[in-house]
């Protein structure tokens, strides 16, 4: 099962992501810092508000004074004396106002044996509720949020007597958290946006210098030179890729020339040869010479074959894999060869035709030297084509399979020269299967008992 990649492979894309994320740390911070500053001045109003009303003056003087302040205060707020602590089991006390209200107390000189400071619902606390009732049109008109706060300040006196008084007060997060949203918003809209217009501007110059890449990697036909656009880093770029095309180029071209002239060097004088030996006498030496002759030829064919096919001239045409397949093993057939055509899917692909049955020919033709016999299958696994070629002979020893890719290399322990070959059959097919995007691969079979049963030959091509 593929796991969801949650970050973007385009560079366009990462630096959005980036962007957002640290956008997102910063108003975060920003928030926390808001949040704690907001909620620092509640606590002060609160500290301020409780204390104003605890250091009131005594009932007693309170009394001899005319038009008594605290009686035309609101009932939440008056101050109310009790035997027992207004607190309910489950409300929260808030320990850095009661830590802050203390300290007050104590500078104003107010002994006290125990500060208590707690949160209660306000449609839990009866003197709360008729004050809301009554004044609902006026706190809506003062506060935006639908209720405000209840908060409970508590002195225990030294004597056991509990002075308490009530405070309402905004709860603060919505009004610091809203407009943050807001602005966050405008930021990403403005931000992000800029951004990504700037790196569409980037991007466009490097996705065209890839696909041109692509293309001159891949073998593909291009003409002309890609045009410098974008920014002055990546117009550089494009320029300095130009010049090493045009250099790759020059230097293909110049190989093709040679490989030209070295094929028609050294073919003509073989052709003499080939007629000189007619007139030997010896039957056994002609035939030798001749075997030689044609072993020169045929290696000279697989070398510039190997470094032709990084230039290939045939075009890439739509061909069905199957036929193609049944084609080269009825040619081996036709010849008396042990070869076998197991399953084969009916598969279209865009290839390389001439060049595809080179391939095939190299792979059995070393199946049946080594191997005696040679089967071969055809089956679609997801979105590739798989070739396999088996064979029944002693296979390569594993740390060896790696090693028989390579040009001019051969296993002289199963493999001596009486059985032919150049030791480029297997690098020239690899190459094939390079230039059309796919793979070949080389394992060995082994039986029940460890016994090494053949070795397998697997060409895989991509569909699409």
């Amino acid at each position: 099962m593929n796991r969801l990649r949650l970050w973007p492979r385009s560079l366009q894309g990462q630096v959005l992501l980036a962007i957002a994320l640290a956008l997102l740390v910063a108003q975060t911070i920003s928030a926390v810092l808001l949040w704690r500053e907001q909620n620092h001045r509640r606590e002060v109003s609160m500290v301020s508000s409780a204390a104003f009303r605890l250091i009131g003056p005594s009932p007693d003087e309170r009394r001899r004074r005319r038009g008594d302040s605290d009686d035309r205060l609101p009932p939440p707020f008056r101050i109310e004396h009790s035997q027992a602590s207004l607190q309910r089991p489950g409300e929260r006390r808030l320990p850095r106002v009661e830590h802050e209200l203390a300290e007050v107390l104590n500078a104003q000189g107010i002994e006290t044996a125990e500060v208590l400071v707690f949160e209660r619902d306000p449609m839990r606390d009866g003197p709360s509720i008729e004050f809301w009732n009554r004044n609902r049109r006026k706190l809506q008109i003062v506060s935006k949020e639908p209720m405000p706060r209840l908060v409970i300040a508590s002195i225990r006196s030294p004597a056991g007597e509990w002075t308490s008084t009530r405070v309402l007060t905004e709860g603060g997060e919505l009004r610091v958290l809203a407009p943050l949203v807001g602005q966050t918003i405008v930021l990403y809209l403005i931000l992000v946006g800029t951004m990504a217009l700037i790196l569409r501007h980037m991007a466009r110059p490097l996705k065209a210098l890839t696909r041109r890449v692509d293309d001159f990697a891949g073998n593909r036909t291009i003409e002309g030179q890609l045009q410098p656009d974008g920014p002055d880093d990546i117009q550089g770029l494009i320029v300095a890729h130009n010049a090493m095309e045009a250099r790759i180029v020059a230097m293909l071209d110049e190989k093709d020339v040679m490989l030209g002239a070295i094929g028609h060097d050294l073919k003509t004088p073989l052709a003499a040869l080939r007629v000189r030996i007619e007139a030997v006498d010896d039957d056994v030496e002609r035939a030798r010479m001749a075997a030689t002759i044609e072993d020169i030829n045929r290696s000279l064919d697989d070398i510039l074959s190997l470094a032709r096919v990084g230039r290939p001239s045939d075009p890439v045409e739509p061909t069905e894999l199957s036929a193609l397949v049944a084609d080269v093993i009825g040619e081996f057939e036709d010849m008396g060869e042990p070869v076998e055509l197991g399953d084969t899917d009916r598969i279209v692909l865009p290839v390389r035709a001439t060049w595809m049955r080179r391939a095939l020919r190299n792979l059995v033709s070393n199946a049946m030297r080594y191997g005696q016999r040679a089967r071969i299958t055809l089956t679609r696994e997801g979105r590739e084509a798989v070739l396999r070629i088996e064979d029944d002979g002693p296979g390569i020893p594993e740390h060896e399979i790696a090693r028989m890719m390579e040009p001019f290399t051969r296993l002289e322990a199963s493999r001596n020269s009486g059985t032919g070959g150049t030791g480029l059959g297997l690098t020239l097919a690899r190459a094939i299967a390079d230039q059309h995007g796919g793979t070949l691969a080389l394992w060995n079979r082994h039986g029940a008992d460890g016994a090494t049963l053949g070795l397998t030959a697997v060409l895989r091509l991509p569909i699409g």
